[in-house]
């Protein structure tokens, strides 16, 4: 007759495995390390904005040679010393845990160095009045941070950098966002695909660690604080349907233009940009500068601030603004500077949404700018669910979720129709770029091709991973 343990017999046996205790507090504090850098970097990108806008506000013509000047410069560090923290980060994870990449190539695409520099760098594009978000470089972060403990973890550890990875990706998300539900999603649908069991319960403690530390700092209030909605019956169909058609549209062809300017589609621009990276950024910020004085400041920075005006009723996007917000978030991610597309998707977003509200009445505004919000960032990352979910966790907007789901869902259908997925063409585009050279010249473990990027011309410029958003 077979004994079953009792009670205390399981507890001590497993309490008895020491190693294994040790394995786990190791990543409980990577866990908490990761979130406390989300938060550093939340905490160093609002000061940099805020300077920013300072300087705008006393000297407005000054962005003309401030905003080229420091976008120069920021492509020119991360090109010469972090080619692998271009653009949000989040191609980059994808890369890193695709079973196509060695072991020892990991470290181009995620490490403390890469972290420190996105962080560096991130933060630089705030000064500069750059259209960029903080959020999708939060992924790339955590996730630094988190595959730096599988050095101290046990050689029998079940827990592998792969796991450690998603799992610093879903807590950037959640940090970033202050979306813990948010965190699990990306995990299954944008990084890991599916949920594994044994990674399940290291994704888990990332993403409510990293949280935690992010309630602490900032409290445990939705990012866009709680939108005010009718009660929704059909006379939100039609303009719903409307804002999920138009945001399907505009993300998709948003997403077609990242994947053509990020991956050499364009051949002729493509060429100069490669040949003279400093020169290219420096005319995109002039640009970007250009366009934010031309809409009085709206389309600098993440478009946060504007979200939350429209929320309360208070247009700040027009549809020229709004499309003006699509072009300067673009050329931004085109420069190669280190930034995210989440916020100003959001932004684009829920411009549409007010653009429609405007015509079918301003009772109707918050709900069609979320489902704005939730449409176009479902188009750009194809990844509906994340959408809707972060969207309904910043809003607290728990009555709209079957609206915000069926505008995400429609969306990205459309989307489909006119692009390909954003992030897996890029991590497929930035593999290619990494294992052809590497099929040639051995791999360093944990560090990134530091010469990829000497010059501003020569072979090892064009040859150097692209800029990926």
């Amino acid at each position: 007759m077979n004994h079953e343990p009792n009670f205390f017999e399981n507890v001590r046996a497993e309490l008895s495995d020491v190693r294994t205790w040790v394995d786990r507090g190791v990543v409980l504090g990577y866990a908490v390390l990761a979130g406390l850098c989300v938060v550093a970097f939340t905490i160093a990108a609002d000061w940099a904005f805020e300077h920013f806008r300072a300087l705008e506000r006393s000297f407005p013509w000054a962005v003309l040679v401030w905003t080229p000047t420091v976008t120069a410069l920021i492509a020119y560090v991360t090109r010469r010393w972090f080619p692998g923290a271009t653009g949000s980060g989040i191609p980059q994870i994808k890369a890193a845990i695709d079973p196509d990449l060695p072991a020892d190539h990991w470290g181009w695409f995620a490490s403390l160095r890469l972290s420190a520099g996105k962080i560096l760098l991130g933060t630089a594009g705030f000064v500069a009045g750059l259209s960029i978000g903080r959020e999708g470089p939060s992924v790339q972060v955590a996730a630094g941070v988190m595959q730096h403990a599988r050095r101290w973890l046990s050689a029998g550890s079940t827990i592998d950098t792969r796991a450690l990875l998603i799992a610093g990706g879903a807590a950037g998300i959640a940090a970033a966002f202050n979306a813990p539900l948010a965190g699990v999603v990306f995990a299954i649908e944008e990084l890991a695909g599916r949920m594994e069991a044994r990674a399940s319960g290291v994704i888990i403690t990332g993403i409510v660690l990293a949280g935690l530390v992010a309630v602490s700092a900032f409290g445990n209030l939705s990012y866009f604080g709680v939108i005010r909605v009718p009660q929704l019956g059909w006379a939100l169909f039609g303009p719903g349907l409307l804002v999920s058609l138009a945001s399907g549209a505009a993300g998709g062809l948003f997403a077609r233009l990242m994947i053509a300017s990020l991956t050499g589609a364009p051949e002729r621009i493509n060429r100069c940009s490669a040949r003279f990276p400093t020169r290219f950024a420096a005319c995109g910020g002039l640009a970007i500068a250009v366009i934010g004085l031309v809409t009085g400041g709206v389309t600098f920075g993440s478009g946060s601030e504007s979200v939350k005006q429209m929320l309360a009723g208070h247009d700040e996007l027009t549809p020229l603004y709004t499309l003006l917000k699509f072009i300067a978030t673009w050329i931004t991610a085109w420069c190669g500077v280190p930034g995210g597309i989440f916020a100003p998707s959001l932004s684009i977003g829920a411009g549409i949404g007010d653009g429609v509200a405007q015509l079918a009445g301003p009772a109707l505004g918050p709900a069609l700018i979320a489902m704005g919000m939730a449409g176009f960032l479902a188009a750009v990352t194809q990844a509906p669910l994340t959408a809707f979910i972060i969207v309904m966790e910043m809003v607290d907007g728990h009555s709209m979720v079957l609206s915000l789901m069926a505008s995400a869902m429609l969306a990205s259908l459309i989307s489909r129709m006119i692009s390909r997925p954003l992030y897996d063409t890029l991590a497929a585009h930035m593999l290619g770029a990494v294992l052809s050279p590497a099929r040639d010249a051995p791999g360093t473990p944990d560090a990134e091709p530091k010469d990829a990027a000497v010059g501003e011309s020569g072979p090892a410029a064009q040859d150097a991973p692209t800029s990926l958003p």
